[in-house]
Order: structure tokens, then sequence, then C-alpha cells
């Protein structure tokens, strides 16, 4: 994915309020707050729909593999905002804490809603690559939790969170 077009400007694109004051409460939209939690998703579906592939090859458990989906999920998360920092200049011990403060928040909730409904999907754990049901429970997981951590992003980018770590 060719974030250059994305990244002009600030590490993700967006644009901080008039005035200069980053963001804050009044100045937080819905379509920042989407388009960091669609960001911060496409990473988190990279690196799980990667965990849940392998895992499953591997015929690994349930267990085994939502544990290396989460990881990888976290990882590909991290790193969308670390290599954007970074590209946009800062220095990487910099934009490693930044991404960290930018998406632990919203990755958690990702993936706990993610997993969550997988979990509790009738048969999906049981799956194998091959099953519908098994791409379905995964990209109906990540619908939810884009629409619910949406606002988890919102609420954290007003109060200088989240997110507006990397766009200050």
């Amino acid at each position: 994915m060719d974030h250059s077009t994305q990244h002009s400007g600030t590490a993700h694109g967006h644009s901080a309020p008039a005035g200069g004051h980053g963001t804050h409460a009044h100045g937080t939209t819905w379509a920042t707050a989407m388009k960091a939690t669609l960001h911060c998703l496409t990473g988190c579906a990279i690196g799980e729909i990667l965990g849940m592939v392998i895992g499953t090859a591997l015929l690994w458990g349930n267990v085994a593999t939502m544990a290396l989906a989460i990881t990888l999920a976290f990882v590909f998360g991290y790193s969308f905002t670390l290599f954007a920092v970074v590209r946009a200049g800062v220095s990487l011990k910099t934009a490693l804490k930044d991404a960290l403060a930018a998406d632990t928040v919203s990755i958690a909730v990702m993936e706990l809603v993610d997993n969550g409904i997988i979990a509790l999907a009738p048969g999906a754990m049981d799956t194998h690559l091959s099953d519908g049901l098994f791409w379905y429970a995964q990209l109906g997981g990540f619908a939810v939790a884009f629409v619910i951590t949406t606002p988890v992003n919102k609420w954290m980018i007003g109060r200088g969170k989240g997110h507006a770590v990397v766009h200050a």
C-alpha cells in the first residue's frame, strides 16, 4: 500500500484544525477519526490475517493461532505508523514512542472486538482457510471493529491522545 500521498504534511495525512493549535475536542472530526481508524485497521488486518493463515496452515490450535494473529496485528499496526512518522523526518526513537502512543488503544480495541466476534461466531474457530465462514468471520469482525474503534479514536484525538500525538 502506497502511503506517500496519504502522509503529506502530517504523519497520517490529516490536517490540524485552523489556528495551528493541534487537534482538540472542538476540532476533531469524524472524518479524521475514520481515517486514523482505517489506517490502523489496515495494519491490523494484514497482521491478523497473516497470523490466522500461518496458524491455520500449520494446523496450530486456536489459542496459538490467535496469539500469533494478535501479535502480528500489533506489529503491522505499529509499523504503519512508525514508517510514516520516520518518513516525515522524525527520529526512530521518537517515532517508536509516537507509534506506541498513537496505536496501542486503537489496536487493542480492534483486536478485542475482532477476535471476540470470531470466537463467538458459531463454527468460526473450527474453519479452515478454504471455508467461506473463515473469511466472513474475519471481514465481519473487521467491519464491527472499525465501527466500534472509530468513536474511541475520535475521543482520544479530541483529548490530545492517540493519533493526535502523531499529528502534533
